[in-house]
């Protein structure tokens, strides 16, 4: 998430961490491999397919917990807080090359029509549930953790590419255009595996299994986090759109509407999941002040075009927009500030792309357009609040499609069909 926190054996300590620009949930972590082997070994599959398994989740298992093979369960890590003795590419690479070996292998169990796939329990700790270990006997829990765990790697990514870095010019730190494109990439291929959870694995469950998921796991947290992805993916768009000069306000606004679409639904989906610790609250509090800031943006891209009317009531509208855009920008303030001193505490990021832009912009354009806030009131008590444009949202993710079953699963004698994907 861009900020650490450790819980070693009950003892609960918080440590400031960097700046966080996306919210990573943190980072799920598989456990007691050991307990895996000992039903798969007394079981009917070739001690090689085994041996294959077992070796696979437990070298994620190691990565993912940052202790070597036997983690402390209740060690609690963000993304950015582990493996910091190498650089953070180079640890998200690695580790999800391990996911990728494993899923095919993964995958042959859950094509098993025998009921080896649901004799296993597989254990996993997580940071948003109350409780902290979860142990299910069902392998799409696994293929569903792999997927969320890959997600928040992306993420975890593109919260580092997005962290301004020291220019060799003297100037202040800044992002890079190329860093810039990079997350976006990161965001889309995180949206894209997070569609792929919803749509091929999520619709694969029972309804039972569905209703014993962690919190961090359910269908209303995935789609949250999916939409995250999109959401601020379109604004590292619509900051190139500001930096373009031949970018229109129409077009920034439609972008700023999208975005605002989005927040809106993470925002729908997470009130419905009960995050029942402080890192559920930060959470929350992320969404909050991503939610206000699109709010600002959008009132104020549409407060601008609706300036350029003739009319009277135009204006008053625009002058309507433009207050509400900086109440909005204002209260994203305070939703940062209290995001950031909520535990694991996290450094408040300077401004950066589209809101270092605003945050100049919003408070000249609602304080030069020559009404008084009483004129304004006068205007809302008579008037409709102006309504935004509803835009669909461009932006799609990168496709992600769950790979083919390990060629090893032939040699058992089992059904070695892919899940096919479906639409969400």
């Amino acid at each position: 998430m861009g900020c650490m926190q450790s819980r070693l054996e009950g003892d609960e300590k918080s440590v400031t961490g960097s700046a966080v620009f996306t919210f990573t949930p943190g980072l799920r972590s598989p456990c007691k491999t050991t307990e895996v082997a000992k039903v798969l070994h007394v079981g009917l599959l070739s001690r090689s397919l085994v041996d294959n398994f077992v070796a696979l989740r437990t070298r994620i298992e190691a990565m993912a917990s940052g202790e070597g093979t036997q983690p402390k369960l209740l060690k609690k890590k963000s993304a950015l807080g582990q493996q910091q003795s190498q650089p953070l590419h180079y640890y998200v690479a690695d580790l999800q090359l391990a996911i990728e070996d494993y899923l095919p292998v993964l995958l042959g169990l859950i094509e098993d029509e025998g009921s080896l796939r649901e004799a296993l329990e597989f254990s996993w700790t997580n940071q948003e549930d109350t409780q902290q270990e979860t142990a299910i006997a069902d392998a799409h829990y696994e293929l569903l953790s792999l997927l969320h765990l890959m997600a928040m790697l992306g993420l975890s990514q593109a919260n580092s590419l997005l962290s301004p870095v020291s220019s060799t010019d003297g100037y202040q730190p800044k992002v890079t255009e190329e860093n810039k494109r990079a997350s976006l990439d990161a965001f889309l291929r995180a949206s894209g595996i997070l569609k792929c959870a919803l749509s091929s694995v999520m619709t694969q469950m029972s309804e039972d299994l569905k209703k014993r998921l962690p919190a961090d796991l359910s269908k209303d947290t995935l789609h949250a986090l999916y939409m995250q992805a999109l959401g601020q993916g379109i604004e590292i768009q619509l900051s190139f759109a500001i930096d373009n000069a031949k970018a229109t306000l129409a077009v920034k606004r439609r972008l700023a509407c999208e975005q605002l679409k989005c927040w809106t639904q993470v925002k729908s989906s997470i009130l419905t999941v009960f995050l029942g610790n402080t890192w559920g609250e930060k959470h929350k509090l992320f969404i909050e002040w991503k939610l206000t800031e699109a709010k600002a943006t959008a009132y104020y891209f549409h407060g601008l075009i609706l300036d350029e009317g003739a009319d009277k009531d135009r204006h008053e509208k625009a002058a309507v927009c433009l207050q509400l855009a900086e109440t909005h920008l204002t209260e994203s303030k305070k939703f940062c500030a209290e995001f950031c001193a909520t535990s694991p505490a996290t450094r408040v990021p300077p401004l950066m792309g589209a809101m270092k832009y605003l945050s100049e912009k919003i408070p000249k354009a609602a304080s030069t357009k020559g009404h008084s806030s009483g004129n304004v009131d006068d205007f809302v008590k008579g008037h409709k609040m102006p309504e935004l444009p509803d835009f669909a949202v461009a932006l799609q993710p990168e496709e992600y499609i769950l790979p083919a079953v390990d060629g090893a699963w032939h040699a058992e004698h089992v059904k070695s069909t892919a899940i096919a994907p479906n639409s969400l």
